[in-house]
């Protein structure tokens, strides 16, 4: 058993506007250990972005409790709560967000300028190797093909060395053979590195890389048997 990184207990968040009030997730429970895999599978509009926002301390929830790393969430102040989603997650957007006016390598450095870490080149350099992008890290994110932006995305995710890494719909972008790509190095990741990763997807395919695996529909979580 790994060590548990990750706890959410019967967590409920609803939006209100004016008169309705529209409930996202319901009684929502999830836990994380260091070296798993866990995929959350839902259509678009069933709240798995949400649930990231909230699992990666981006969102507040309005009741439950949520558990990082042995430290709960909800009585920490916004400094703490920074510092904790600098240190000990890493997010991987279906976007990317990728910086455009900075090269691949300095997109994978910033966690580390940010967190105003010793000069951390060495590792990024590792972890570029290691996406097959050597020869691609000192180009800009105009010049990289999607696949390519979304590998220096998880590289970017993993560059403080994370225990916990989120991505949302990552293969969302991209077509079937960088997809495949992608989640092939989401589990070579998983295997080398031991971090807890909590992904959403749509596709039943990538899901199954999941050692646990979970069906999002209106807000409520579903083991998948």
């Amino acid at each position: 058993m790994g060590k548990m990184i990750l706890q959410a207990k019967n967590i409920n968040k609803s939006f209100s506007n004016g008169k309705t009030k529209l409930s996202v997730l319901r009684d929502f429970s999830l836990d994380a250990e260091a070296g798993q895999i866990i995929t959350i599978m839902g259509q678009s509009g069933s709240g798995k972005t949400t649930a990231l926002n909230i699992l990666g301390t981006l969102d507040q929830f309005d009741s439950g409790e949520l558990t990082i790393s042995g430290r709960q969430v909800q009585s920490m102040n916004e400094t703490e709560l920074s510092k904790i989603r600098n240190r000990d997650i890493g997010f991987v957007f279906q976007f990317h967000h990728l910086l455009p006016e900075f090269s691949a390598i300095e997109n994978i450095l910033m966690p580390t300028w940010i967190n105003r870490k010793v000069d951390n080149t060495e590792y990024a350099l590792d972890l570029i190797d290691k996406m097959g992008l050597t020869n691609r890290k000192d180009h800009f994110p105009s010049q990289l093909s999607g696949g390519e932006r979304s590998r220096v995305a998880v590289a970017r995710a993993l560059m403080n060395k994370p225990k916990l890494v989120l991505a949302d719909e990552p293969t969302g972008n991209l077509d079937e053979k960088n997809a495949n790509k992608l989640i092939d190095l989401l589990g070579q990741i998983n295997k080398d590195f031991q971090q807890a990763i909590v992904l959403t997807t749509h596709n039943p395919q990538v899901a199954r890389i999941g050692h646990k695996q979970y069906i999002l529909e209106n807000g409520a979580l579903s083991k998948k048997v």
